[in-house]
């Protein structure tokens, strides 16, 4: 079985030599040309003049387009169509494409995009969120509101209210590879797209309607990306329009690469959104009634943000049962970049915002933040079957249920909750106890440095919300010396998506994953792909490949059966052989011998993800097929006269079902850790107050460098099996343990809390930079 073998990354030797092919590593033909756009410089205006002359002029430039070019606008938007390539007379942020410029060479056309003058009529810019809601700028009607219970009753008789407003700052995808596309016209008016996508199919579908044609004269071909993040969910729509226009304007290949500026300035970044909240609790921590109000900051165009503000509602109760919920959710319209996906799609906005609530919780009843936790889980499921479980939060809890499952806020049942046992473990093995107690004593001699430690746990739902996007197919075939070849819908980002698929592949057939050769994302293969994002991945490829191979399997097992005249269901696949009647053929073989007979070694696979069932303005359903678990102990250092900081210590536990490959899950663990505690830490976006985004390079935006990772990093496996029938039974990898890092976060707030006499909350901010740490230490010693 290839299933649960630690195997390296298919393309890892090809990576550490510099080998491995990416879209700007692929010679063009002789003759290609080169693009790149001219953007805006102001926020918000009227264009009032364009004088391209001069950069119509410039040296190397063959043509030069703008709206006046292109009077059928094609649209770049994954969703209602409200965002043209090139700015239509107005332009809505700083760095808006406004004109595109085609050349000989990629400086050449650089250069030349230098060259614009551009007139303005400047009007009024929001750049806040706060503005966005005075001036009732936003991308629905009004507010989405899910509710149960009455929140504001509840709150109103608790014994104990807490209050607070949280800002929690976007991140920048910073994936090796910028955004990168290449279009090759061909015969008959057809294009080939190489590109830098995790969605394929939709740069398909943007570049058909661009061109006026069909899907299936639109072929996309991606092998990897050195990167994604979902930053390269809908932002690579603009590069692949814009070659694909180019191509068929001058009838040569084009290529467009965003320099890293550019990239930065042009594409969207994870949402920033502020986090109002209201609880009342007991005296023991238990949530009696909550209401959160999320202003989330979504840019100019809609892009994928009403998705991601549904996902941060979702995620706003983690592994906590609230009975009396609130949620109030504006996506608030900006003249800033689109906001777009990003690692955890919202969920992570949401689950930071309780996770906050929960460490204010325990500062105004002065309890232990993981007692807090604790006293409001979400019950444990017994796994002697359902309708059975450990009560809820102790025999005195104010909304304790004696059997079954309880729901989310959203109806879902949960029935798989295992954070109790994983989060006991997790005290266990990092020596959680006696660590905090060891910080305590160490912070009352310590006048300078102060240390903090936090233990966060992880609920997360895996699925898409839109329930049509749960689906994937694949194509596999046997040739007649035994190998194969294995095409699926998804695509490598560098996650190790194509190993976990080929050793899903390999399995089937009883070979050594290596017998498998991993081919190219393509839409002439497999068509109508969803994005590789939602952590669905494997789940969902992984299981169309399974179908497909199981296919050409099962013929071969019931042609050799038949030679044997046994049943079919008797032939075994293991080792490299067919084993039948008490014979072992070598499968190259049996495969010769299949073809011989002339029966199909090739065969298609599909598969729909079951149980889905959501409405998205009720706010109930069921929106995810399985709840993947995880927890976290970060310890950390600060230095009260600075506020500068370090991670000391991380003890992460996640759980990944029966792992498909746990060398890879692993690495998705640590660097998924690394990268949610840069976004709460050291990464900050910042824009003046022109809208100019200011953090637009790697001297000013500050992502985790290898020497912030912490001295002691350990990582386990939870390892039980899921209870849904998923491949393999594992769980999904790729986005739930970003939100590790949340305990990183507050390790620091509880390094704060330290430095006063407890009178005071840090009410700490995100990211907390050095600045921030700084502000709180003052806050907390009454000096501001």
């Amino acid at each position: 079985m290839s299933i649960g073998l630690p195997l390296p990354h298919d393309a890892a030797p090809l990576h550490v030599t510099g080998q491995a092919r990416y879209v700007d590593d692929i010679p063009l033909p002789e003759g290609a040309l080169h693009l790149a756009f001219g953007t805006s410089t102001i926020a918000h205006g009227d264009i009032t003049a364009l004088d391209l002359s001069a950069v119509r002029a410039a040296p190397g430039v063959v043509a030069v387009l703008s709206a006046e070019d292109l009077p059928d606008m094609p649209d770049c938007s994954p969703s209602v169509h409200d965002e043209p390539l090139l700015a239509t007379g107005r332009v809505h942020y700083c760095g808006q494409p406004i004109f595109l410029v085609i050349a000989e060479t990629h400086l050449a056309a650089r250069k030349a995009a230098r060259l614009a003058k551009v007139s303005y009529a400047p009007l009024p810019a929001l750049l806040t969120v706060d503005e966005a809601l005075a001036a009732n700028s936003r991308f629905e009607q009004g507010p989405l509101i899910w509710t149960r219970g009455d929140a504001a009753k509840a709150i109103a008789a608790a014994p104990i209210k807490i209050e607070g407003r949280m800002e929690v700052g976007g991140q920048e995808h910073f994936y090796l590879e910028g955004q990168i596309a290449a279009a090759l016209p061909q015969e008959g008016g057809d294009m080939h797209i190489l590109c830098s996508s995790q969605h394929p199919t939709e740069i398909q579908h943007k570049v058909a309607h661009a061109l006026h044609l069909p899907m299936a004269a639109v072929r996309v071909e991606m092998r990897r990306m050195g990167g994604g993040f979902g930053g390269k969910e809908s932002q690579g729509n603009a590069l692949a329009i814009a070659c694909a226009l180019a191509a068929r304007l001058t009838g040569k290949p084009a290529k467009m690469r965003y320099d890293r500026d550019d990239d930065m300035v042009i594409t969207g970044k994870r949402h920033d959104l502020a986090v109002i909240y209201r609880a009342g609790v007991d005296e023991q921590g238990h949530i009696l009634g909550i209401e959160f109000t999320h202003l989330i900051r979504c840019g100019w165009s809609q892009d994928l943000s009403l998705a991601i503000a549904d996902r941060a509602m979702l995620h706003a109760d983690n592994c906590y049962h609230l009975a009396n919920v609130r949620i109030e959710s504006h996506r608030l319209k900006t003249n800033t970049q689109s906001a777009t996906a990003y690692r955890g799609f919202g969920g992570p906005q949401g689950m930071v915002g309780i996770e906050r609530v929960i460490d204010h919780i325990a500062h105004a009843t002065g309890r232990d933040p993981l007692a807090v936790r604790k006293a409001n889980f979400y019950r444990a499921q017994d796994p002697s079957g359902p309708g059975t479980g450990h009560r809820y939060g102790g025999p005195h809890s104010p909304h304790r249920e004696e059997i079954g499952p309880q729901t989310t806020h959203y109806g879902m049942p949960v029935e798989d909750f295992i954070a109790h046992d994983l989060v006991a473990e997790l005290e266990r093995t990092s020596d959680f106890a006696a660590r905090k107690a060891a910080i305590a004593r160490w912070n009352q001699t310590s006048p300078i440095l102060k240390r903090g430690i936090a233990l966060t746990p992880v609920k997360f739902g895996i699925s898409f919300t839109l329930t049509w996007l749960n689906q994937a197919g694949a194509l596999v075939h046997v040739y007649q010396d035994g190998s194969v070849h294995l095409n699926h819908g998804g695509t490598e980002m560098g996650q190790g998506l194509n190993q976990k698929v080929a050793q899903v592949t390999a399995s089937v057939f009883g070979l050594d994953a290596s017998a498998v050769k991993i081919t190219a994302t393509d839409t002439a293969k497999v068509p109508n792909t969803s994005a590789t994002a939602a952590s669905s991945g494997a789940d969902m490829n992984g299981m169309a490949a399974k179908a497909a191979a199981e296919t050409i399997r099962d013929r071969m097992a019931a042609f050799i059966a038949e030679k044997h005249q046994v049943p079919p269901e008797t032939v075994r696949f293991e080792s490299g052989m067919v084993r039948v009647a008490g014979e072992d053929y070598d499968f190259a073989r049996v495969a010769a011998w299949t073809y011989q007979a002339r029966i199909s070694l090739s065969s298609t696979g599909f598969y729909a993800t079951p149980k889905i069932i959501w409405d998205r303005i009720k706010g109930q359903g069921r929106p995810f097929f399985y709840f993947a678990y995880g927890a976290a102990v970060t310890e950390v250092v600060v230095d009260t006269l600075t506020g500068e900081n370090r991670i000391l210590r991380a003890d992460l536990l996640h759980d990944t079902g029966t792992s498909l490959n746990p060398a890879i899950d692993i690495g998705q663990v640590e660097g998924a850790y690394v990268q949610g505690a840069g976004w709460l830490t050291t990464e900050e976006l910042v824009w003046d107050g022109k809208g100019r985004l200011m953090t637009h390079a790697p001297s000013t935006y500050k992502i985790p460098a290898c020497s912030d990772r912490p001295p002691v990093f350990n990582v386990a496996l939870w390892g039980r099996p899921n209870g849904e029938d998923t491949v393999g039974k594992s769980k999904a990898v790729g986005e739930p343990p970003f939100m590790l890092g949340i305990s990183a976060f507050l390790a620091l707030s509880d390094a704060v809390a330290a430095c006063g006499d407890g009178s005071v909350y840090p009410a700490l901010e995100a990211p907390a930079t050095a600045e921030r740490v700084l502000q709180a230490i003052q806050r907390v010693r009454g000096n501001v």
